[in-house]
């Protein structure tokens, strides 16, 4: 399994939801389900599924983010690396051979994501072609030129 590779941005906010989740969200849940037992009847109280189930969502998130984190490559981001060079964590609008119109991505791991943007990964097989390359290049795809119109700051 390949690492995921993270902006420092993306890394840092990632690390305080799990810090987050593990401290402050256990309890909370664990209040919650507190609160539900003393209601009563656990078979019938539907606050104690509501409790039990958002328990399990959020146990199910603290085990993605460990295992993101725990095989993450923090790489050079936005801030650090060269402007208009495709890194993760910025922008990158793409124009495909025969297209008038482009298409804008955000280049990076999915937990990037800020916004509606679509994400284009770098482990992807067009994110590997892009990667480090800088606007005003132009990439051979599926035999198909691309050309890397704009890189920026998200």
């Amino acid at each position: 399994m390949s690492s995921t590779q993270l902006s420092r941005a993306a890394f840092e906010r990632l690390s305080a939801e799990l810090q987050d989740r593990t401290t402050r969200g256990r309890i909370d849940i664990a209040n919650k389900i507190e609160e539900a037992r003393l209601l009563g009847d656990l078979s019938e109280n539907g606050d104690n599924h509501a409790a039990k189930e958002e328990q399990g969502k959020m146990e199910g998130r603290i085990r993605q983010l460990q295992s993101i984190l725990e095989d993450v490559e923090v790489v050079d981001g936005p801030v650090d690396a060269a402007e208009g060079v495709v890194v993760p964590g910025r922008v990158i609008e793409l124009r495909f051979e025969g297209d008038t119109d482009t298409e804008t991505y955000l280049y990076g791991s999915i937990e990037e994501r800020v916004g509606d943007l679509d994400v284009l990964t770098p482990g992807s097989p067009l994110g590997e072609i892009v990667g480090d390359k800088s606007a005003g290049d132009t990439v051979e795809f599926n035999g198909m030129a691309i050309e890397i119109v704009t890189v920026s700051q998200h």
